[in-house]
């Protein structure tokens, strides 16, 4: 009976651990508020147009992909902008680096997919909001993913894409940062 105890409490202390140890995003470029690395070049922006670093950890058991999007609710559209949407990251991967939005640098994980923008474009578009608006939150997600591959290529909408995402969720993880012109 005494050995049963031991490796009950043994089983909920490692339960309990395992659990206090969530999924996090972080990220060693931004914290608050954009700079102009991270903000738009276009669109009346002057902005380095450079994609954060990020990095994630203690993904979910069953994780067999991430997902990562960039998306600003308080834009003016009626339903958001979406700045930065790439997905199908390999399970391996534990972060992606300074730029790896900008397709020409070829930073992005091997086998990812970057797709479209609300600025009609693929890979990562920083903040711009309209001038004078006030500040805008950029809410930067990870997704962990039940699915090696969502089936969708680079010109899906984003709105598909994230369909697809929350249909294949196990848990996700989020960075706010904030700007306005």
């Amino acid at each position: 009976m005494k050995n049963r105890f031991f490796i009950f409490c043994i089983a909920f202390l490692t339960f309990q651990t395992a659990q206090s140890q969530g999924f996090t995003l972080t990220s060693q470029d931004i914290g608050g508020q954009a700079t102009n690395n991270q903000v738009f070049s276009g669109f009346g922006c002057i902005g380095k147009n450079i994609s954060p670093q990020l990095s994630w950890k203690n993904a979910p058991a069953g994780t067999k992909s991430f997902a990562v999007t960039m998306y600003d609710p308080d834009a003016p559209t009626g339903s958001g902008w979406w700045h930065w949407v790439m997905f199908d990251i390999p399970a391996n991967t534990n972060e992606l680096l300074a730029n790896a939005g900008n397709l020409a640098k070829n930073l992005a994980p091997k086998g990812s997919i970057q797709g479209i923008t609300d600025y009609g474009k693929a890979g990562y578009g920083g903040p711009c909001p309209p001038q004078g608006h006030g500040f805008h939150q950029y809410i930067i997600t990870v997704y962990a993913l039940k699915t090696d591959k969502l089936g969708l290529d680079k010109t899906a909408s984003p709105a598909l894409v994230g369909y697809y995402l929350n249909s294949n969720t196990i848990q996700k993880a989020s960075l706010v940062m904030y700007y306005k012109r």
